[in-house]
């Protein structure tokens, strides 16, 4: 008995129009687009981290150092080429300058260096002895310490100052011996023997003024 209802008609319909062919077509369609899916997933993750890395280097800014408040020093820059020609009258003024301290320092140096031996010499025998023994308390050692790191300090600062004026004299006086910046006119006018410019010298780069 054949069905009569709509709704049976089209039931009996249906296996009819899923044919073995069409099936088999749409299941290889599916499983394309699923391996296409898998190899999409597959790279996707190896191009983000490389692109977010080339984006973060190129926008990455340069390192500054705090203390300095500017850009290390490149190791392979080269010093400023010396100065040539007669000095001028800042140089001038400078080399006068040092000329004077140095004299002013080497007699410190000297002065200082002779009262220390004079307190070896005007010791009678019997008094305490200059050595590691002695009393810390003892007047006159105390003294003869003070004068001989004294006589030390005049005698390096004399050092320094013979270091200036060859500088002058061969054209690279004023430079950081650090950085290779000028060195403020200022800062050589209150320190004429200065090697090091203010930032260099308060980050303590190396032990010269």
């Amino acid at each position: 008995m054949a069905p009569t209802s709509k709704s049976a008609r089209k039931a009996a319909k249906a296996p009819a129009k899923a044919t073995p062919a069409k099936a088999a077509k749409r299941a290889a369609k599916d499983a394309d687009q699923a391996t296409t899916a898998a190899a999409k997933a597959e790279k996707a993750p190896a191009k983000t981290p490389a692109k977010k890395a080339t984006k973060a280097a190129t926008k990455a800014p340069a390192r500054v150092i705090p203390a300095l408040g500017r850009r290390p020093a490149d190791p392979d820059r080269k010093p400023p080429p010396k100065r040539k020609g007669p000095l001028d009258k800042f140089l001038t003024q400078q080399l006068a300058a040092l000329e004077a301290e140095r004299e002013v320092y080497l007699r410190q140096a000297e002065t200082l260096r002779a009262e220390a031996d004079s307190l070896v010499d005007d010791r009678e025998p019997g008094d305490v002895q200059f050595d590691e023994e002695s009393g810390e308390g003892d007047t006159i050692a105390v003294e003869r310490e003070r004068d001989l790191t004294l006589s030390a300090q005049a005698a390096n600062a004399v050092a320094e100052i013979d270091i200036a004026i060859a500088k002058i004299k061969d054209g690279t006086y004023g430079i950081c011996e650090e950085c290779y910046s000028p060195i403020p006119k200022e800062r050589l006018k209150a320190l004429p023997f200065a090697a090091l410019c203010v930032q260099c010298k308060s980050a303590g780069f190396t032990p010269r003024r």
